[in-house]
């Protein structure tokens, strides 16, 4: 690992990381993401959200071109609006997924060309799925709304980017099970309820490496922030992998730093301490 003099690049998770659990992006953070434009190191946001509903409040700061969305299903020049790589899920894929959670006390969500659809009753009552109450908002006025999902997915399938399953209990046995009976996927997690289904070339990590490769920057001179399971990867992918204090055990793990929680501008604070050493 290189020092933090070294560092080119940031690669920043947003929900439970960069955002408070509000969802809203403090005026520190905001600067301390400023200040690391200012010096000419490339900001990255890499969500797990579609692209359609990245929060203006971050990709509309200036100077941040580039996004690994969808759990790195695509990756996008915002400035340009270019798709510079996707994934798409196999229709096979697609309808084994629906074939294991058939009967099963869930609800669904699947991204078409980065716009997000969902289950309807998920969309009216997510709570009830396992969704976090700060979530509600969000939910709602991201996702649009669909009565017959599985049937929309079934119509769909040659197209979608990724679908997640939302699920209250038996997250980690279904976990399994995916991985070991439906071929050509990616499964990760960036919230309790979620499973987050994708093509098997798919991840965050993946889409910061290609990045990485498009700007010629080698992985020692990324530093990555996450708070997920999802963001494990990207995490040990980074010459320093950076996990804040809310973050899931095996993102934890991954880090080579842990850093203040979301609601204690933990990525400010470890950005400014990079700054200050850069």
């Amino acid at each position: 690992m290189l020092g933090t003099e070294a560092i080119r690049c940031v690669a920043l998770d947003l929900d439970g990381t960069t955002l408070n659990s509000q969802g809203k992006l403090s005026e520190r953070t905001r600067q301390a993401i400023r200040a690391a434009l200012e010096r000419r190191i490339h900001v990255i946001v890499a969500s797990g959200r579609p692209v359609s509903s990245l929060p203006e409040e971050v990709v509309g700061i200036p100077g941040i071109r580039y996004a690994v969305t969808s759990n790195g299903a695509a990756v996008r020049d915002l400035e340009t609006g270019e798709i510079l790589r996707e994934y798409k899920l196999t229709p096979e894929a697609a309808e084994e997924i629906l074939k294991l959670t058939e009967g099963m006390d869930v609800a669904y969500e699947t991204f078409i060309a980065g716009i997000p659809y969902a289950q309807a009753s998920y969309v009216a009552d997510p709570v009830r799925y396992g969704a976090a109450a700060t979530a509600v908002s969000y939910v709602r006025r991201t996702r649009k709304p669909v009565e017959d999902i599985r049937g929309f997915i079934r119509r769909h399938k040659e197209e979608l980017d990724s679908i997640d399953v939302v699920i209250r209990e038996g997250k980690e046995a279904l976990w399994k099970k995916l991985e070991t009976q439906v071929e050509d996927i990616y499964v990760t997690s960036s919230v309790p309820q979620l499973l987050e289904i994708s093509y098997k070339e798919a991840g965050k990590a993946s889409g910061v490496r290609f990045l990485l490769d498009h700007l010629k920057i080698a992985r020692e001179h990324l530093a990555a922030f996450g708070d997920g399971d999802n963001d494990s990867g990207m995490l040990q992918l980074a010459g320093i992998g950076v996990a804040v204090a809310n973050a899931v055990p095996g993102c934890l793990a991954a880090a080579d730093r842990i850093t203040g929680s979301n609601d204690e501008d933990g990525v400010a604070a470890e950005l400014e301490r990079i700054l200050a050493e850069f």
